[in-house]
């Protein structure tokens, strides 16, 4: 019987398995299609401080390998998610989840973290970083080392849950990124996040998308996120939650090889609300047919 569980800062997973922030709502959603306790833990809906429409619409534009997508962070806010949310989440799902963050100053980050550290249901706060600096000029927390390191610390300082900082690709040196993460009292990272993108309408000839631009994923970006996962591991000693383009067993066995103690499974989710239950089902195969007893064993096996 090969064995599928690993551990992420204490808390033991039954296997690596989980669905990224933004691809699985708050959880409970897909419980009407399968036990969603086989998952190793849920990466819940992004959360800011104040509840958020979203942008304007269209928000979604297909790509051959993936999509892209201009959704805006839209969710209830992170008060109604703890009260509302992880009430309903609670009636069906039994595990620790991952409550993902935003904000727009480091202050938003802060109150955001705080909050869902109040429930006993959280187990790791994610900071996506990924999110415009309003009193920086606009530009996103996640380009500069200097804010990542800032942001980190707010957080770090207000939680004593572990916290995992989500990073963007969009920049010159992910390891500079990553070095400021650890400087910052983060206890692991999440990477990556979606690379820009855009498509164009033939007939329009406009942006297919209203935001002109967006975050693309999918199993394009799969090297990318693969290639981020191996220079991270090298760089910092944090434990990793790999994600971008997985879509099968064979590609977490490969992303947990570079450096990813647990993996996210997003835009498949997306495609097929089954993803996550099959790549589970199927990981104990692909284990065997590789000759690997253990996947706590293989994390950074490629290096």
């Amino acid at each position: 019987m090969v064995k599928t569980a690993v551990e992420l800062c204490g808390i033991k997973l039954d296997n690596p398995v989980i669905p990224a922030s933004g691809t699985f709502g708050f959880g409970y959603e897909f419980a009407e299609f399968y036990d969603i306790n086989i998952l190793g833990s849920i990466s819940l809906k992004g959360s800011t401080k104040e509840a958020r429409f979203g942008n304007p619409t269209p928000r979604i534009a297909e790509c051959p390998a993936g999509l892209i997508n201009s959704v805006g962070l839209q969710n209830p806010g992170i008060d109604e998610a703890v009260n509302k949310e992880y009430p309903l989440l609670a009636k069906v799902y039994k595990k620790p989840v991952i409550q993902n963050i935003s904000g727009f100053s480091v202050e938003e980050f802060a109150y955001c973290a705080a909050k869902a550290s109040e429930s006993d249901m959280v187990g790791i706060i994610e900071v996506n970083v990924s999110c415009p600096n309003v009193h920086g000029g606009g530009a996103a927390f996640g380009t500069d080392p200097d804010r990542i390191y800032e942001v980190t610390r707010a957080v770090r300082e207000v939680t004593s849950k572990p916290v995992f900082v989500k990073l963007s690709p969009n920049v010159t040196d992910i390891k500079i990124m990553a070095k400021a993460c650890a400087a910052g009292g983060a206890d692991g990272i999440t990477l990556i996040n979606t690379l820009s993108g855009m498509r164009i309408d033939l007939k329009t000839r406009k942006p297919v998308v209203k935001m002109k631009a967006g975050g693309y994923s999918g199993a394009g970006v799969f090297p990318i996120a693969l290639k981020m996962v191996y220079d991270v591991y090298e760089t910092v000693t944090l434990p990793i939650m790999g994600v971008g383009g997985i879509t099968s067993a064979r590609d977490v066995v490969e992303m947990m090889l570079a450096g990813a103690t647990a993996v996210q499974i997003g835009t498949a989710n997306l495609i097929d609300p089954y993803a996550c239950k099959t790549i589970i089902e199927q990981l104990p195969s692909v284990m065997e047919s590789y000759k690997i007893d253990d996947l706590s064993k293989i994390i950074g096996g490629a290096h």
